[in-house]
């Protein structure tokens, strides 16, 4: 999942150079991948109204039914 972030949000910056996604394991047992990307480029990738940011999340949670854990995304600039 962390992979396909990364290749999605490539596609969407003018900087993919600096996109990494990391991931943390929270206490409650769910899966939170942090997408950094450069700080210009933050607004991009949240998109007008934040519809990309939507559908990154949503991409992300049907990861997570798939896999039976709970996924988050956020975004970092």
């Amino acid at each position: 999942m962390g992979e396909l972030l990364a290749e999605l949000a490539r596609r969407l910056v003018d900087e993919p150079d600096a996109v990494r996604v990391e991931q943390v394991d929270e206490e409650d047992g769910s899966l939170l991948f942090r997408l950094h990307v450069a700080e210009e480029d933050v607004g991009k990738v949240i998109g007008r109204q934040g519809r990309i940011a939507r559908a990154l999340r949503t991409v992300v949670r049907a990861g997570g039914v798939a896999a039976g854990r709970r996924l988050q995304l956020e975004i970092v600039g």
